[in-house]
């Protein structure tokens, strides 16, 4: 897993779920300095982004929390407060959970970008994954490497554009967990983060959730199968 960025910054898009916070002990691991932002959006679980903040506290990373909670008068998602249930299908994309929300990474990895270019950083990482995931579009390496290029080509900072990591695109969510156990923070995952689209903090084996949503669906037959192989 070691890199050859040791020398180098990295902002981390965190929510306080599996996904980013395992991110987060990557890029720890890999990169000299690790700064974190995290977003609200008015998504149901806004308990997501108290966890970020007390992550990144517990882990001595610096955060940058910012309010975007303009986009839920532009987009349509099951996944903003006040909206039906997050396990049907998505009003423009019956293929699509209703948890879907239209354009959510561009608008992240764009405003990340942004504060990565203020503070000095060129390494950005996010945790998307197109192996274990709900059908969403901009999970996808084209999308991200597409992204990448499209940012580079906005600002055109010579040798100072972004360059966007995902270290778990490849993985099942058993893999993610084996991952973490790899990185050594397994327990931190499985206490401290929170992924589901409810809020729920209730606690399972396999971490917080509601055990309904369609991320603790996910988390839940990831952690089945991690355990079975590796544990």
């Amino acid at each position: 897993m070691r890199q050859s960025f040791a020398k180098n910054k990295a902002l981390v898009l965190t929510s306080g779920g599996q996904d980013s916070t395992t991110c987060l002990f990557w890029a720890l691991k890999n990169f000299k300095q690790v700064s974190a932002i995290s977003f609200f959006y008015g998504q149901k679980h806004a308990e997501e982004i108290a966890a970020a903040a007390h992550i990144c506290k517990k882990l001595n990373v610096d955060l940058k929390s910012v309010d975007i909670s303009f986009l839920k008068e532009l987009v349509h998602s099951n996944l903003f407060k006040g909206t039906p249930d997050v396990n049907t299908a998505h009003e423009l994309n019956a293929a699509v959970p209703a948890s879907f929300v239209p354009y959510r990474n561009l608008l992240f990895l764009t405003l990340a970008s942004a504060w990565a270019s203020t503070i000095g950083v060129r390494h950005i990482v996010i945790g998307v994954c197109e192996t274990d995931y709900s059908g969403y579009a901009d999970c996808r390496d084209v999308f991200i490497k597409s992204a990448q290029k499209t940012l580079n080509l906005a600002v055109d900072f010579k040798e100072r554009g972004v360059i966007i990591h995902t270290p778990l695109m490849r993985l099942s969510k058993a893999l993610e967990f084996r991952l973490a156990e790899q990185l050594g923070c397994l327990d931190f995952i499985l206490t401290e983060t929170l992924t589901c689209y409810n809020g729920s903090k209730k606690k399972h084996e396999w971490g917080k959730g509601c055990a309904h949503c369609p991320a603790c669906e996910l988390r839940q037959k990831g952690y089945k199968q991690y355990i079975e192989k590796y544990g």
